[in-house]
């Protein structure tokens, strides 16, 4: 009997993520600070449609999000949508938790990662998830502990076919390779990194030397640093918008948008409109093209509580390639951001 077919790629780009056979679609979709949170039922189901619509086929989450409830309306809105499990990659992360107060759940210890990823699968209601990430490093349990776990759920138990890390140092991503290589374990294949217009010294220079050495992937997060470079903070903080709804988590954010390296953002955001304008697109699609157009980049993880802005956000494609070098080095110009590399002295490749 065939197995009917529910995907239809469009025009999406896909890139293998990391050393992996993997592909996943160059924009996908996230949960965090929307579903399980401020966005719950139908409306989950639909983004979540709306972004296979356009091509997507890489759906991240974790345990922390919403204390669980992201998995939760995640996975319900999968069930509902019955797409056959072979044409969609699914992400979780495990260290944070459910805000449970017992001491073994959250970390990286053999425990956790075994039973905190055992409970996200019956949160999504999914056998296993495509890539199970370690949200952040553990300082508390040690490096061959961390990958023994993460190499039990996928060799022993079938849970996950790929690890990866989240926010690590570039240090603590050798280690955890050198170690799976001594020990004929499984290395992680991909980080989840903060990567955007203004956030940029971590990706294009620490990373840099595990994009040559591992062929490291990446699934970034914050392409739009948090709705910064789509220019609604332009003139204050709209109801409804991030900040808005999560003043408490990014109040930082908002404190520094009234200082003047937060005014010259705002700045730098107006001039980036106008690029974005003569190319055909809004600063939101241009921010997304812009991070794409990074071959270190696997996928750029969207962020959305309505249709409308996946559809939006999708348009980047269109965008990506007419970002030439002359374009590219115009935005370099407004932006002003470009990270010192390290020093080779004379003796780069």
């Amino acid at each position: 009997m065939a197995v009917e077919s529910k995907y239809d790629p469009k025009d999406m780009i896909f890139r293998h993520l990391g050393p992996s056979g993997l592909k996943v679609s160059v924009f996908s979709l996230g949960g965090w600070l929307t579903y399980g949170g401020t966005q719950k039922g139908n409306i989950v189901k639909e983004c979540l449609q709306a972004a296979w619509d356009n091509g997507i086929n890489f759906f991240d989450t974790a345990e922390v999000y919403a204390s669980g409830q992201c998995e939760i309306e995640m996975g319900q809105a999968l069930k509902e949508l019955a797409w056959p499990r072979d044409e969609y990659v699914l992400a979780t992360k495990i260290f944070f938790g459910t805000s449970r107060k017992e001491p073994n759940t959250r970390g990286l210890s053999k425990k956790h990662v075994v039973e905190g990823l055992k409970s996200s699968l019956k949160r999504l209601q999914q056998p296993y998830v495509d890539i199970v990430l370690a949200h952040r490093p553990d300082y508390a349990t040690p490096m061959k502990e961390i990958v023994e776990g993460f190499t039990q759920v996928i060799r022993n138990q079938n849970l996950a076919y790929y690890w990866g890390t989240s926010e690590w140092s570039a240090q603590q991503i050798s280690e955890a390779n050198l170690v799976a290589e001594k020990y004929n374990l499984i290395a992680p294949i991909a980080e989840q990194p903060q990567y955007n217009m203004f956030h940029r010294e971590r990706f294009e220079v620490e990373y840099d030397p595990l994009y040559k050495q591992y062929q490291y992937g990446t699934t970034i997060w914050s392409p739009l640093a948090s709705g910064l470079l789509t220019g609604k903070y332009n003139d204050g903080i709209p109801e409804g918008s991030r900040f808005a709804n999560h003043a408490s988590f990014f109040n930082s954010t908002i404190e520094e948008l009234k200082t003047d390296e937060g005014k010259s953002k705002i700045e730098k955001v107006r001039k980036l409109s106008s690029i974005a304008e003569r190319l055909g697109g809004n600063p939101s699609q241009l921010a997304l093209a812009w991070c794409a157009k990074n071959e270190n980049v696997s996928t750029v993880i969207l962020g959305a509580t309505k249709v409308e802005q996946i559809h939006d956000n999708c348009k980047a494609l269109k965008l990506l390639e007419k970002l030439t070098p002359e374009v590219m080095k115009e935005i370099e110009d407004v932006i002003q951001t470009t990270p010192k590399g390290r020093p080779t002295f004379g003796r780069d490749r």
